[in-house]
């Protein structure tokens, strides 16, 4: 474990909160490290019956931080190994044979909301805010879920548009999380979900937990998710003029001018 990262256990409950509130706790390669040690430990404690996922500060999180330097490799062999990396964190929330739930504030985006949405139950604050923004940044999802829990017309207007700006009840009525509640009560309400939960049956909730994943397995999530990851990477590594230039005023300039840049070039384009 490391500082990225807080693991406690509180009686029957592992709760991972993610620590970077500085930098709206945008997932870096030692918190994907330290949410994979801790989900080992708390799947190998008898004890612990479910698993709450929260984060410190103001943001769950601005995703996957852009300024981490697995990003600035060029060789395919290891972006492929980071997105992979990526999504295998994502996707042990969905598939730990205990159940998971996600306490959310603030800001939710892109690789973070991906993992709130792994989770199996999710509870937000009524100001929290989603998106997945990979669209604007030239970037690619790495963990595909969304048309697998809303349909693909509101998962097109989620991705297509880049929006990261999506109140949670309209995430919520979008059938995306469980529960909107006023900020002062998120903590108990998501903490309470994890508590009733896990005074239930253990072996009766991980097996009917099995039982409703492996019902979407069956129609072809796993497989379809795979293909998505696939995609990504393709993208990642393809020779992309119009993302080599944004990416480099990135990282000059930051995003805003890097955006900016994209709308004067296709305004010239288009003229």
């Amino acid at each position: 474990m490391n500082e990225t990262l807080i693991y406690e256990v509180s009686g029957p409950i592992a709760v991972l909160t993610l620590n970077r509130p500085d930098k709206l706790n945008a997932i870096n390669t030692d918190m994907l490290d330290a949410i994979n040690q801790a989900m080992d430990d708390a799947e190998d404690n008898h004890d612990v019956r479910a698993i709450v996922l929260k984060a410190a500060g103001k943001s769950f999180s601005a995703g996957f931080d852009l300024d981490d330097e697995v990003w600035d490799t060029e060789d395919d062999a290891d972006m492929r190994a980071a997105l992979e990396d990526d999504f295998y964190t994502i996707m042990r929330f969905w598939d730990s044979p205990k159940p998971t739930v996600a306490i959310v504030q603030g800001h939710c985006l892109g690789g973070a909301m991906e993992m709130a949405l792994a989770c199996d139950i999710t509870v937000a604050s009524e100001n929290a805010k989603f998106g997945e923004p990979e669209t604007s940044i030239a970037s690619g999802v790495v963990a595909l879920l969304l048309p697998w829990l809303t349909g693909p017309k509101l998962a097109k207007e989620l991705l297509l548009t880049g929006n990261i700006n999506i109140p949670s009840q309209r995430i919520y009525e979008m059938g995306l999380i469980n529960q909107v509640v006023k900020e002062s009560d998120l903590d108990e309400a998501g903490m309470g979900m994890a508590e009733t939960i896990a005074t239930n049956d253990r072996l009766s909730v991980e097996i009917t937990k099995r039982a409703i994943n492996r019902t979407m397995e069956i129609g072809g999530m796993r497989e379809g998710l795979l293909d998505a990851l696939e995609a990504d990477i393709l993208l990642e590594t393809s020779e992309n003029e119009e993302g080599k230039e944004f990416y480099k005023l990135l990282k000059e300039k930051g995003i805003k001018a890097a955006k900016e840049w994209r709308k004067e070039t296709i305004k010239k384009t288009s003229s």
